[in-house]
Order: C-alpha cells, then structure tokens, then sequence
C-alpha cells in the first residue's frame, strides 16, 4: 500500500521569505509560518497555541514569495514534510523537518485605493507554476 505525504496549512509568515538562487538560476524561497489554533480549556478559559513550521518553496513559486509576501502575509499552503539531516562541525546528527510546498494562496486583503475589498489581485500559483484565476470571472452571473 503507498502512503500519503500531504500538508495543508493556513497561517502568517514569521518573516519575509528568504530567496536564495542556486545553480542554473533555480530560485528556492525559505521562511517560517506560525498557525494558531484557539479553544477553551477545562475551565472555559480561552487559550492559543501557535506551532511553527519551516516552508520551501522552489522555483516559479519562490518568485512569487519574493514578490508578493512579507511579514505576517495570511497564507494557504498546500504540499508535503520532508526532513533532512546532517552532522554538525561537532558531528552532532541534526534534523529539521520542513514542509515543500506544492501550491500557494494569497489571503490577504488588497488595499487599492482606500477599497479593503477583494482578493490580493495574484490568488495563488501551483508547482507547475500556472496562475489560479479568479473562479467569478469564469462563471456566467
């Protein structure tokens, strides 16, 4: 039987995304994203518990995070954990998991003008870079 590796996230970024080129120009855009989930605990107390995640993102949605995202971006992540390891200088075994992200949403409010309303303007990409239309210029009312 073959296993599922698939992540869905929705959360603020922690930082501005850093992007870094390697080799043949490939862009790879690394940053952190809190979620935070809210309930209330045995005494009806309300409480929050952000976790942490580390996101990646390669190439045409690397860009994207450079261009579009900053700081505290409300984000729709969707993609997979891997964890990678490595020794140390001391030869300490180090591993970090992180989440590569297959497809991304914008949920930020666009400000144009004084109007709060509407979408960020660029909804989203997919690993196979293609923009997401808005799904209300498509439908016929």
């Amino acid at each position: 039987m073959r296993g599922v590796n698939r992540v869905m996230l929705i959360g603020n970024l922690g930082k501005d995304p850093d992007v870094q080129h390697l080799e043949g120009n490939i862009a790879v855009a690394k940053f952190p994203l809190a979620t935070t989930e809210t309930f209330k605990d045995r005494s009806g107390k309300l409480v929050s518990q952000t976790e942490w995640h580390t996101v990646v993102l390669w190439r045409g949605l690397a860009e994207l995070a450079q261009k579009y995202l900053h700081k505290s971006s409300l984000v729709y992540i969707e993609g997979r954990l891997r964890t990678r390891s490595w020794d140390d200088k001391d030869g300490n075994r180090k591993f970090a998991t992180e989440v590569v992200g297959d497809n991304l949403i914008m949920l930020d409010k666009r400000i144009d003008g004084g109007n709060s309303g509407g979408d960020s303007g660029v909804e989203g990409m997919s690993g196979s870079d293609t923009p997401m239309g808005d799904p209300s210029e498509t439908l016929p009312f």
